[in-house]
């Protein structure tokens, strides 16, 4: 058997104290997240985060720096996942663009507000990069390499 994680994209962005966030209806309920998704095929790490930002949100994501590389075991579905996050500013929004199948809404939190709604995050990376974010890890973008 082939082992294969699951390679994700996600963006850490902050504004005024605040965090983007998106509601998600998921097999397991409606969860919370980063704007993340999977990495599709013929896109760098980088471009994919963008992407994901736009589809879930709306929102134009210009990555600054990367946050931090993290491997999850979901237990629930037997899953690894190898999170690839990014910090970055979002410079444009369209409040009238449809949104990713599954995805009810995104919006603005302040910390409180998210440790407090941990138990509906869709996983432990959403509060894990939230706290790397406040400790001010920040790492390069060009430690990324994309070959085509």
């Amino acid at each position: 058997m082939i082992w294969k994680p699951n390679v994700t994209v996600a963006a850490i962005i902050e504004n005024e104290g605040k965090y983007l966030l998106v509601e998600e209806q998921t097999s397991n309920g409606i969860l919370f997240n980063q704007p993340a998704g999977h990495l599709e095929p013929n896109e760098s790490i980088i471009q994919g985060a963008v992407r994901e930002t736009l589809e879930e949100t709306g929102y134009v994501f210009i990555p600054q720096s990367v946050l931090g590389i993290y491997h999850w075991h979901s237990r629930a579905d037997n899953t690894v996942f190898l999170r690839f996050a990014f910090i970055g500013t979002v410079v444009g929004h369209d409040p009238g663009r449809a949104l990713d199948e599954g995805i009810l809404s995104a919006g603005w939190f302040g910390t409180d507000e998210i440790r407090k709604m941990t138990y509906c995050h869709r996983s432990p990376l959403v509060m894990k990069c939230i706290e790397d974010h406040l400790a001010g890890k920040r790492y390069p973008l060009d430690i990324l390499t994309y070959c085509d």
